[in-house]
């Protein structure tokens, strides 16, 4: 389907969204966009709360197949985070730092099932207090610990996690070799990387706030450099059917999901549908799993 120009228009269903040309790239001390932050904490607990949202995002993002009680807002299918439960291989005194965790649903999933404890590291206060919920509710509280950090600065100490999660994320990051040098730093001698991510494609986002710095066309190079050796990286199956089918479903509903969502959360999400889909900026979203060398 065709998506009305943002450029053109500056709504979509009657929903006025921010113009992205005045948003800025301003970085915080802790290296995080301003912006993300801003965005996400408007999204996350709105999202929680709105039936809609949960019922297209689960049925064209994730591939239907999802539980809803480990839902997220990535593009991540239940078939992909069983293979990387399986590469983390965590047992149950193992410890699992889930980077940029935002609610924190896939990395729950892995550690309920394995048994293994649980750090949620995000710069987003209203997505931690979702996780922090989640982790009630599925009960798993006592072995799940959130708190305030970033890519660059987890607040973790050298060596504390034996294995790293980190899903569709890493493209809004500042610096991205700061994200594996910190994971690496991280992770114990031989610990184990796990992410999804968005290779952005530098020539066609020139200029846009976020995505247009530091665009990476390729993580393996970043990952092999901060001292990883790469056990996969491969194309996700079907990305760009679940993205274009996601975000068109976002602009569609965007009436219903500002009823539910308010309007500084839907606006939000309904700037990203439509940037995506005029756009194109992503040149692949990739699965990574990479091992930490030791030295």
């Amino acid at each position: 389907m065709g998506c009305p120009s943002l450029a053109a228009t500056g709504r979509i269903g009657g929903v006025k969204l921010p113009d992205p040309s005045h948003l800025r790239d301003s970085v915080s001390a802790d290296g995080v966009f301003d912006v993300v932050v801003a965005g996400y904490d408007a999204v996350y607990p709105a999202a929680a709360a709105s039936p809609a949202f949960g019922k297209l995002w689960a049925e064209h993002a994730c591939g239907g197949a999802f539980p809803s009680e480990f839902a997220h807002i990535s593009f991540l299918t239940l078939d992909e985070l069983r293979a990387i439960a399986g590469y983390l291989a965590l047992h149950d005194v193992a410890v699992l730092a889930d980077l940029a965790c935002g609610a924190g649903g896939p990395g729950l999933w892995v550690t309920t099932r394995s048994g293994a404890s649980l750090i949620g590291i995000d710069p987003s206060s209203a997505g931690l207090a979702e996780a922090r919920k989640r982790a009630d509710r599925v009960g798993f509280a006592d072995r799940a610990r959130y708190w305030q950090g970033t890519f660059a600065a987890t607040g973790l100490a050298d060596g504390a996690a034996d294995g790293a999660l980190s899903i569709d994320a890493i493209q809004y990051a500042p610096d991205k070799w700061q994200v594996f040098r910190e994971a690496r730093r991280v992770l114990r001698p031989g610990g184990r990387l796990a992410f999804s991510a968005f290779e952005v494609d530098p020539a066609r986002v020139g200029g846009l706030p976020v995505l247009g710095v530091d665009p990476v066309p390729d993580y393996a190079p970043l990952l092999e450099d901060a001292g990883f050796s790469i056990d996969w990286y491969k194309e996700s199956d079907g990305w760009a059917e679940r993205v274009a089918a996601a975000f068109g479903a976002v602009m569609e509903a965007m009436a219903a999901l500002t009823d539910e969502m308010g309007v500084a959360a839907a606006s939000s999400l309904g700037m990203e549908a439509a940037v995506t889909l005029e756009v194109r900026p992503y040149r692949r979203r990739v699965l990574a799993a990479a091992r930490r060398l030791s030295g």
